[in-house]
C-alpha cells in the first residue's frame, strides 16, 4: 500500500528538534521532519540520530532527505530505514532514475519536490517514475537557481496589475507543471509553504485555490498555518449541498442534468464527487 496524505496540513519541523516532533504530530495531519535545509551542516548527524530514534507514526511521519547530489544524501536515507518510515521527501528531485534509486534504497515511497529549473522542465519524467506516490514543488529553491531575488510580489511594491504577495509568473507556472504531472501519472501534490506566517488571509486564499485545482494538501512551516489550511481543504455547507444535489440528480442514470439553471454532465459530476471526499472521516 502506497503512502498517501491522511490530511491536507503538512507541518515541516528541523529534524535536530526532537521537543518538537509530537508537538508538530498533534497541530497538524502530518509532519515533515527536516534533515535538509533546516538543520546546519554541525547538527547534521545529531537530526539523523533523533529522526531515526523517533518511532513516529510512519503513516504520519515524512522524512525530508538532501538531493542525491549531496555527500549527506546517503546517511540521510540511513536514518528513514533505522527509523521504519514509508514515506521519502526527496529535495531537488531532478529525474526519474533519482526516484527509483531512492525508493528502492528506502524499500518505501519517494514524495518528489520539484524546486530547480531541470527538476520544472523534468516534472514529467519525476512523476512517471515507479516510486514516486507524489510531488511537491518549491518556489524560493526554484527562483535563487534562477538567479533571481523574489517568488513573490513585494507587498509594498506592487505594481498595477500585481497582487501584493501573489506568485510570480514563473512560479505560477512551476506550481501548474507540477499539479499537471502528478495528475497525468496518477500522483498526489502537494503546495508550497507560504513564508509569511502573518498574513493568514493570503495562506486562507491560496490554499483554497490549491484545493480548485486538485492539490492533496498544502505545505506550512509554523503551527499557526495548519488549521487555516485545514479549514480551507475542508468543503463549506454550500458546496456540500451542491454536490449532494448534483450527484442525486444524477442517479436516475441521465448522463446531463439542470441543477440551480446549469447543466450538469459528466466533469461536474466528478467535481462533486471531489468535494465530497473532502468530507472529514
Amino acid at each position: 500500500m502506497t503512502w498517501y496524505p491522511p490530511g491536507p496540513a503538512l507541518l515541516f519541523c528541523p529534524g535536530d528538534r526532537p521537543d518538537r516532533f509530537t508537538k508538530a504530530l498533534d497541530r497538524a495531519d502530518a509532519v515533515v521532519l527536516d534533515l535538509e535545509d533546516a538543520v546546519a551542516s554541525v547538527d547534521k548527524e545529531r537530526a539523523r540520530t533523533e529522526v531515526a530514534r523517533a518511532a513516529l507514526d510512519p503513516q504520519r511521519t515524512i522524512i525530508r532527505v538532501s538531493q542525491t547530489r549531496s555527500p549527506g544524501h546517503a546517511d540521510d536515507l540511513a536514518a528513514v530505514r533505522a527509523g521504519g518510515y514509508r514515506c521519502v521527501m526527496l529535495s531537488k528531485a531532478e529525474s526519474g532514475d533519482e526516484i527509483r534509486q531512492v525508493a528502492e534504497m528506502v524499500d518505501g515511497d519517494v514524495l518528489a519536490l520539484v524546486e530547480t529549473p531541470l527538476g520544472v522542465v523534468r516534472a514529467n519524467e519525476i512523476a512517471e517514475a515507479e516510486g514516486c506516490v507524489g510531488l511537491m514543488w518549491g518556489s524560493e529553491d526554484l527562483i535563487a537557481a534562477m538567479g533571481g531575488t523574489a517568488s513573490r510580489f513585494a507587498y509594498l511594491h506592487a505594481g498595477p496589475g500585481q497582487v501584493p504577495g501573489a506568485y510570480r509568473d514563473v512560479a505560477r507556472h512551476a506550481r501548474s507543471v507540477v499539479a499537471l504531472a502528478a495528475a497525468a501519472y496518477g500522483r498526489w501534490a502537494i503546495d508550497a509553504v507560504r513564508l509569511d506566517i502573518r498574513d493568514e488571509g493570503g495562506l486562507l486564499a491560496e490554499a483554497r485555490d490549491a484545493v480548485a485545482l486538485g492539490f492533496a494538501g498544502t505545505a506550512c512551516i509554523h503551527p499557526t498555518q495548519a488549521a487555516i489550511i485545514r479549514r480551507a481543504y475542508e468543503p463549506t455547507e454550500e458546496q456540500i449541498d451542491w454536490a449532494r444535489r448534483v450527484l442525486a440528480a444524477g442517479e436516475a442514470g441521465e448522463r446531463v442534468v439542470q441543477v440551480d439553471g446549469h447543466m450538469i454532465d459528466g466533469p461536474l459530476f466528478r467535481q462533486a464527487e471531489a468535494i465530497l471526499r473532502r468530507l472529514p472521516s
